[in-house]
C-alpha cells in the first residue's frame, strides 16, 4: 500500500473520530469512497441504530459506482443483521469491487467474517492500514467486546509537586483554561463520568460538558455513594440534562433511602460492597452489561487510589500546572496504601506529552 492509501485511510479515521462517545454499544467507524485519487463520498456511524459508516458513504454518493472506485473503512464491515442490515451486502449491491480495511473486527464472533464474505463475492479486500490509529479509535469498543467492561480513563490536574488540592480541599483552578477545555472535550467523548460522593459534597459539581459547539453531549454522571449520603439539592440530582445520573449505592441501602434520592433523570444502581466501599470491579461489570463503553474517572483521591490498586484504569491524562504548593499536607492524586518499592509502581506506556499554554499534559496507557 502506498502513500495514497495512507492519505485516504487518514480521511476515514477523521470521519470515525466524529462518532467517539456516541455509538455505544457499537464502535465508531469512518468510511470514504475514492475515485481517481479524490474522495467522492464519506460517512461515519453517528449512533447505535443509525446507518453504519459504509452505508452513510454509499448513500451520500451522487453518482453510480464505476470500476476502480475504492472504499476505505477503518473497521471490518459487518456481516450480520442487527438494528441495521449487513454492510457487506450494501457494498456488494452497490457494486464496490475494492475495499481497504484498517483492522478486523475485534469481536471473536465476528472477526474476519465480513472480509471473507466480501472476498467470496469477488471484492478485492486489503486489510491492515494505520492499525494503531484504527485500534485507538475503537479502544473502548474493543475493551467491552473482549472483557465485558468499559474502557476507563483517569484524569488528574496537579501542581508540579503532585498535589490536586490544598489541605482545605481548594482546587479551583490548578490548571488553565486550555486544560479545562480539553477536559470538557474528554467528557464529550465518553459515555460516563465517575466521582465519589465526597467530591459531590465538597464541590457540588454539575459534571456536564460545557463546550460552545452545537453537537456537544453530557456524559452519564456516575456517583459512588455507598450509604446514600448525597445532598438532595445537589446539582447532579437536580439537572435538566438529557443524560442520566446514576447513584451507585450498597446493596443494603433501604427502599426509603432510595425513594428519597430517586427522581426524574436519576437512577440508583445497587452494587456489592467490599471493605465498606463499593466493589469497583463488580461495578465495572455492571456498567459493561449496561453497554457503557467508556468511563472518565475524575476523583476524588480515594476513588482514584482504589481504581489504580485494583488495576481498573486503562488510560491516564495527567495535567501538570506550573504551580508549587510547597507543603506536605495537600490532597494527592491517589489516596491509600501504595507499593513499598518503586518497581511495584504502575508504569505507563505509549506516552504522549503536549503543551496547553503553560500547562503540560501527559497521556499514557497503563502497562499492567
Amino acid at each position: 500500500m502506498d502513500n495514497h492509501d495512507l492519505r485516504f485511510m487518514k480521511k476515514a479515521l477523521k470521519q470515525a473520530r466524529k462518532g467517539i462517545g456516541r455509538t455505544s454499544p457499537n464502535p465508531p467507524v469512518g468510511a470514504v469512497i475514492v475515485r481517481d485519487g479524490e474522495v467522492i463520498a464519506s460517512g461515519y456511524h453517528k449512533m447505535a441504530g443509525a446507518n453504519h459508516a459504509e452505508v452513510e458513504a454509499l448513500d451520500s454518493l451522487n453518482t453510480d459506482i464505476r470500476p476502480g472506485d475504492c472504499m476505505y473503512v477503518t473497521l471490518e464491515p459487518c456481516n450480520h443483521h442487527g438494528k441495521t442490515p449487513p454492510c457487506t451486502e450494501a457494498i456488494i449491491q452497490k457494486g464496490i469491487k475494492k475495499v481497504v480495511v484498517g483492522i478486523p473486527d475485534p469481536n471473536p464472533k465476528v472477526e474476519g467474517h465480513g472480509i471473507e464474505f466480501l472476498r467470496q463475492h469477488q471484492v478485492d479486500v486489503k486489510v491492515g492500514l494505520l492499525e494503531n490509529e484504527c485500534n485507538r479509535v475503537i479502544e473502548a469498543f474493543k475493551k467491552l467486546q473482549l472483557t465485558g467492561r468499559p474502557f476507563v480513563i483517569a484524569k488528574s490536574a496537579q501542581t508540579l509537586d503532585g498535589w490536586t488540592g490544598t489541605l482545605t480541599g481548594h482546587s479551583k483552578w490548578i490548571t488553565n483554561e486550555k486544560s479545562r477545555k480539553f477536559v470538557h472535550n474528554l467528557r464529550d467523548k465518553v459515555d460516563g463520568i465517575m466521582v465519589g460522593v465526597g467530591t459531590i459534597i465538597a464541590d457540588d459539581p454539575s459534571l456536564t460538558t460545557r463546550l460552545r459547539h452545537q453537537n456537544t453531549k453530557d456524559p452519564i454522571r456516575i456517583v459512588l455513594d455507598t450509604n446514600l449520603r448525597i445532598m438532595h439539592n445537589s446539582k447532579v440530582l437536580n439537572h435538566d440534562s438529557s443524560s442520566e445520573t446514576f447513584i451507585v449505592a450498597g446493596e443494603f441501602v433501604s427502599a426509603d433511602a432510595v425513594k428519597e434520592v430517586k427522581r426524574k433523570g436519576v437512577s440508583i444502581i445497587k452494587c456489592p460492597v467490599k471493605d465498606g466501599r463499593i466493589d469497583l470491579s463488580a461495578l465495572m461489570a455492571i456498567l459493561g452489561r449496561m453497554s457503557i463503553m467508556s468511563v472518565l474517572v475524575e476523583g476524588g483521591a480515594a476513588v482514584m487510589g482504589s481504581m489504580i490498586r485494583e488495576k481498573l484504569i486503562d488510560k491516564f491524562y495527567v495535567f501538570k500546572a506550573p504551580r508549587i504548593l510547597g507543603g506536605n499536607d495537600g490532597i494527592p492524586m491517589a489516596d491509600g496504601k501504595g507499593p513499598e518499592k518503586i518497581d511495584g509502581s504502575l508504569n505507563l506506556k505509549d506516552i504522549r506529552v503536549r503543551r496547553l499554554g503553560d500547562d503540560v499534559l501527559i497521556r499514557g496507557y497503563a502497562a499492567y
